[in-house]
């Protein structure tokens, strides 16, 4: 059967018209099998126009949390290096010791630690690197000077009792991460992750290792992201949140770069996984990570995901219960129906030239309903 994406097509070329972003990639999945794949309006606007396309590169911001990190404690659980149920001071010392040793890898996960949503690290970065410190923005002392600065925040609340998004959280993972496997945080994912599933173009992109770059892709493969006021330049191929460039680029919150069809492949793997058609994660324990806790009001978020929300969810109104994605600060975006056996990858750098466009959060929900009134009539 054919399906009829006029009006997808028609809603998201006046979005680029009416400047919600410059360009846009979207795929549209089930399963295995790409249904529907387009790229749409402008690559970047300055210094000139290129168009978009499908293969563009694209800053994740926040999807680096589900893509990366997520996935890369869920294969140290699969490996029993790590269990959902371990304290984080047990595996990071300096993790508030003393003002709470009671927040577990799944609080982390879930944004229920307690942690606060977001600080402006980066702002003592730049004042080290003004009072002297040549080269400290980007470098492996600023990433343990920051996360030195997450271990002695203040609980905002318990453990487990109420939930706040956090930044804070998913940077603790990333040094778990790295902390258990022995690794860097890019190194791992590429080692278990992008390699085996033959990502060709997901990568982060270390600051600290700047000249290998030439073996990575192209700056002309990526979507640009602002002109950013302190750094003074139109991001391109390097990582737009603030605190992830200072800490080098490889973060657990954000750093990931990816393309749409890249993402498909990992959605697609997943997929097979949660059939129990594929041993690179166990049945039993995709279904963990997908399943929302609800023993916390208010609350939507399952280990490392979003589902929607019930009401205005970015997700729009025809995502079943049973859904899971998330957003990136960006443009970015992966929803994903599990009981209808579709998903939607979202693109675009809606941040590119100023981060201060926020068209886009009334554009998804309203994309998403037309494109799943159209694949399940």
């Amino acid at each position: 059967m054919t399906i009829d994406f006029h009006a997808v097509e028609n809603a998201t070329e006046e979005a680029v018209k009416q400047g919600v972003f410059p360009g846009a990639v979207l795929l549209i999945g089930r399963g295995e099998d790409v249904i529907y794949e387009r790229a749409f309006g402008w690559r970047n606007l300055l210094p000139d126009r290129t168009p978009m396309r499908s293969s563009t590169i694209f800053d994740l911001a926040s999807l680096t949390k589900p893509l990366a990190t997520t996935l890369a404690i869920m294969l140290l659980v699969n490996d029993n290096k790590v269990q959902l149920d371990d304290q984080v001071s047990q595996l990071v010392p300096t993790f508030r010791p003393v003002a709470n040793n009671r927040t577990k890898i799944r609080h982390l996960l879930n944004h229920t630690s307690g942690l606060p949503a977001w600080k402006p690290y980066y702002e003592d970065a730049i004042h080290c690197a003004m009072s002297g410190k040549i080269g400290f923005i980007g470098s492996y002392a600023a990433k343990n000077y920051i996360l030195e600065q997450v271990h002695r925040e203040a609980p905002l609340s318990e453990p487990g009792t109420q939930a706040v998004y956090s930044d804070l959280g998913f940077m603790v993972l990333g040094e778990i991460i790295e902390t258990i496997s022995g690794a860097h945080l890019d190194a791992f994912f590429h080692q278990r992750i992008s390699q085996p599933l033959k990502l060709r173009s997901t990568t982060f992109r270390d600051l600290t290792q700047f000249p290998t770059w030439r073996n990575q892709p192209k700056e002309d493969e990526f979507a640009p992201t602002e002109l950013c006021p302190w750094r003074k330049r139109v991001l391109c191929g390097e990582v737009h949140d603030d605190n992830a460039f200072a800490m080098g680029g490889v973060a657990g919150h954000a750093g990931l770069f990816s393309s749409a069809h890249d993402i498909h492949t990992l959605v697609a793997q997943l997929d097979r996984c949660l059939r129990g058609c594929d041993s690179f994660l166990p049945q039993r324990l995709v279904q963990e990570f997908f399943t929302k806790d609800d023993s916390v009001p208010h609350f939507t978020h399952a280990l490392g995901w979003d589902t929607p929300s019930p009401k205005n969810s970015s997700s729009g109104m025809h995502f079943s219960r049973r859904s899971v994605g998330h957003l990136g600060f960006t443009g970015t975006s992966l929803w994903w129906d599990l009981e209808k056996n579709c998903h939607i990858i979202l693109l675009t750098n809606r941040v590119h030239p100023n981060r201060n466009n926020e068209k886009i959060k009334q554009f998804r929900p309203k994309i998403h309903d037309l494109i799943m009134q159209a694949i399940n009539p």
